[in-house]
């Protein structure tokens, strides 16, 4: 009889938030596999329980090398408990190598539902929650960090991001340049602990607000592109999507009649609006967002 793979949420701060159900298991796992043992050691302590399973490390340096060998041990028959710093393992945290390969050789797979920074964040931020994508952590790099915006730009679902804190500025000054800087946000930080914070605002004003610096745990969520009528797009709405399209390497002509199809509008106004554009940047400095 082959074993059975555990998947096990952690606190995201708060340890008095850990599941009931998470004592038991590490206190029964034949194997606890933990993305920084000495963490772990921290929440046993603080949870007055001991683990008297084979305790192992498995993270990004090694999980690829570490998986195989897990597995082995679940179609052996064991119990592995598998846990991250913080939240639920295989969301933007190790666990999904192991996951997928445990599945493949029919080993059965259950989870300790636990503490999500995701959904915290989400439902802390006063944006629409009924509809959602979680983007996990953006390119560090500028450019694909702006390619990968764009291919949302138009996502009418709220948006959720991990990142980092001595990011967090670049990060929502790119969000301000691709989405426009009144679209709504709300940045969540050290969520469950002492100095918890949720900033507001749009996305532009947050990012001169972090531009100061900001520390912790950081969960960005974004509201989502708006369902605009014809009324509701002016010209240069209609050009900046154009442009975001364009970014994302589609062709013009494409580009045009997306906006158009999107808008409710005759491609011809859109691509109007776009000759006006290309026209007044190369008359002056007035418009800095030259399409040529």
């Amino acid at each position: 009889m082959t074993g059975t793979l555990v998947l096990a949420g952690t606190p995201i701060g708060d340890v008095a938030d850990a599941p009931p159900r998470l004592a038991a298991e590490l206190e029964g796992a034949d194997i606890v596999a933990a993305e920084d043992t000495r963490r772990l050691r921290r929440l046993t302590q603080a949870l007055g329980v001991h683990t008297t399973g084979r305790v192992v490390s498995y993270f990004e340096g090694n999980e690829s090398a570490r998986t195989p060998e897990l597995v082995d041990a679940l179609a052996g028959g064991a119990r592995v408990l598998l846990v991250t710093d913080a939240g639920m393992p295989s969301v933007s945290d190790p666990g999904y190598r192991l996951v997928a390969a445990a599945v493949e050789r029919d080993i059965k797979v259950t989870a300790v539902p636990g503490p999500s920074a995701v959904l915290t964040a989400l439902a802390l931020s006063g944006l629409p929650v009924d509809r959602f994508c979680f983007e996990g952590f953006l390119p560090r790099k500028a450019g694909e960090r702006r390619t990968r915006l764009r291919e949302v730009a138009d996502e009418r679902r709220t948006l959720v991001y991990f990142e980092a804190p001595h990011r967090l500025d670049d990060t929502l000054a790119a969000m301000a340049e691709v989405f426009g800087e009144d679209r709504r946000a709300a940045v969540c930080r050290e969520l469950t602990k002492t100095y918890e914070e949720v900033k507001r605002g749009g996305v532009g004003e947050l990012a001169r607000w972090a531009a100061d610096g900001v520390r912790g745990e950081i969960t960005i969520v974004v509201e989502g592109a708006p369902e605009a009528g014809p009324a509701e797009l002016d010209a240069a709405e209609l050009v900046r999507r154009v442009h975001v399209r364009e970014e994302a390497g589609e062709r013009r002509k494409e580009a045009i009649a997306a906006v158009a199809a999107e808008a409710g509008l005759p491609k011809r106004e859109v691509f109007d609006a776009v000759v006006a554009a290309k026209n007044a940047s190369r008359e002056g400095p007035a418009n800095g967002k030259g399409l040529s």
